[in-house]
């Protein structure tokens, strides 16, 4: 049964004012018509990095919570994502592994994030010191074995003891190695690049500023064949300071995150994250004992709309939170365009960028 929808259609090539034909779960043609409408419609959105939402958090390890979370972004239009934890103890690492493996085999999640536990103390910003050590194979090695494909990606800082190692054992085994929360000097970063990373975990934010006699990890980034992630929530990256690194890597090396915690979609007041109390206050979760930003209260709907109106292209905007991350997972053969042959997930917007309707596989929510 063929189900049309109609308006302008973002492509990877060009906005096209017509209509979008699926018959089940793909996508069958793109016909052209000047009449069809302001909708706006767009591939649905792949967040590489995210904690949780809507009262829910991949942090601890719960197979219900994470379900949840996965389900509230959905709703605003993520249809692929990887649920992020934060530095933990190793027994939680590996329970969460094995709570989320069954998910991931399901089609919620799209794998495992683990941002940590291996970064730099100096720059840790949210992540619980306490938690924070020396790359360990051992502990990489039981991870990745036990997630029989499960664990995506792993955020590791390159200067530490071990990081290199550790690095090229996570690429060679198909787990996106990210730099992030990162002390490192210009050349330490270029050399974390060189054995096997490809992500740069919330470029800027719990990095060593750049310096112009010491560039440091974010211009090593920028300047390197690495995708950058992006927090575009306007509070932890200026919207000009968004547009010039997404303009400065360009929409095939920049990717749009939320980094959202749990209190997403919730009111203000305290939550927790990683065993540290936090204070949300007028949509800004920071740290309560020392104010460090931690996490966001994003949804990529926003992220794309905030893109936006920082500047950049909706084409651009449309790669950076769909086309991108998907390829960055190997999954540009089934997802994360609207191309003839992709599988039906899409997410029809109003002409201002809001959400109206959200599909995934063909059937909307």
């Amino acid at each position: 049964m063929v189900t049309r929808f109609s308006g302008r259609i973002v492509t990877p090539d060009a906005v096209v004012r017509g209509h979008l034909d699926l018959d089940g779960e793909i996508i069958t043609a793109i016909v052209p018509d000047d009449a069809a409408g302001d909708d706006v419609i767009v591939p649905g959105f792949v967040d590489l990095h995210c904690h949780g939402g809507g009262g829910h958090t991949f942090t601890t390890g719960s197979f219900e919570a994470a379900r949840a979370a996965a389900a509230f972004h959905l709703r605003h239009g993520t249809t692929t994502m990887l649920a992020s934890l934060v530095s933990s103890p190793f027994e939680l690492m590996r329970s969460a592994v094995l709570a989320y493996r069954p998910l991931v085999a399901e089609g919620v999640l799209a794998g495992i994030h683990f941002e940590g536990p291996y970064l730099s103390e100096v720059r840790c910003g949210a992540q619980n010191p306490a938690h924070l050590r020396d790359p360990s194979m051992d502990e990489i090695e039981e991870l990745i074995k036990i997630g029989e494909g499960a664990v995506r990606m792993m955020t590791v800082a390159p200067e530490l003891p071990g990081a290199l190692d550790a690095i090229t054992y996570l690429a060679g085994h198909g787990v996106l190695a990210a730099i992030g929360h990162t002390d490192a000097t210009y050349d330490q970063t270029h050399a974390g690049v060189s054995a096997g990373a490809t992500v740069a975990t919330h470029l800027f934010n719990g990095m060593r500023p750049p310096h112009h006699r010491e560039p440091g990890p974010v211009v090593g980034l920028l300047s390197s064949t690495i995708v950058c992630e992006l927090i575009a929530d306007n509070i932890h990256l200026h919207p000009g300071m968004l547009a010039f690194a997404a303009r400065s890597a360009g929409p095939g090396r920049s990717v749009l995150i939320t980094d959202a915690m749990d209190a997403t979609g919730m009111p203000d007041g305290r939550y927790e994250l990683g065993g540290q109390a936090v204070v949300v206050a007028d949509r800004v979760a920071r740290l309560a004992h020392n104010g460090s930003i931690a996490g966001s209260t994003l949804t990529m709907d926003v992220a794309l709309r905030n893109a936006v109106a920082a500047g950049l292209p909706l084409i651009d905007a449309v790669a950076m939170a769909s086309t991108t991350p998907a390829r960055l997972l190997g999954l540009a053969d089934r997802l994360g365009a609207l191309v003839p042959g992709l599988r039906a997930d899409l997410v029809v917007l109003s002409p201002g960028l809001a959400p109206k309707t959200v599909l995934r596989g063909g059937e909307a929510l």
